[in-house]
């Protein structure tokens, strides 16, 4: 199940598409944060959502939010992936322990083996104050982060 609005969001470590450790708490007190799971890198879906958050930047990192993107993808293919789609903000790899980040915020799928469309807006004091879960297939709108990102001003 995944955690819920009004929660505290589960804290994690996890390794950058650049070999850097990056860790939730880096934002506490700083930034509101968008944290996204998704399947698979070079996917459609995923490729179009991600991109999507690369085209309008501005609006989900700046002086108060920062995103977080986060597959079971190894942190290689993470890189040759924002590389190729000229992806900036940190593309975090939960590949091993495998999922355990996912599984933390009730994202990952164990009959599949990997994290489902799942993303979480926590705010500078680490409390989810919006949420969504879609299925594998199912996209999600860059408007509703921002529609929520709104809401924390």
């Amino acid at each position: 199940m995944a955690i819920e609005v009004g929660q505290a969001a589960p804290e994690f470590t996890l390794t950058n598409q650049y070999g850097q450790q990056v860790s939730l708490a880096d934002y506490r007190g700083e930034k509101n944060v968008v944290v996204m799971f998704y399947p698979f890198a070079f996917t459609g879906t995923c490729t179009g959502e991600l991109c999507a958050i690369r085209d309008r930047y501005v609006d989900f990192v700046n002086d108060d939010t920062a995103v977080l993107s986060i597959s079971c993808d190894s942190a290689h293919s993470l890189r040759v992936f924002s590389e190729q789609e000229g992806l900036t903000h940190p593309m975090l790899s939960d590949f091993w322990p495998h999922g355990t980040v996912s599984r933390a915020y009730g994202a990952f799928l164990e009959e599949k083996g990997f994290a489902t469309r799942a993303s979480f807006v926590i705010d500078k004091d680490g409390i989810v104050r919006w949420a969504v879960v879609n299925g594998p297939g199912e996209a999600r709108s860059a408007d509703d982060y921002a529609a929520a990102l709104a809401e924390l001003a």
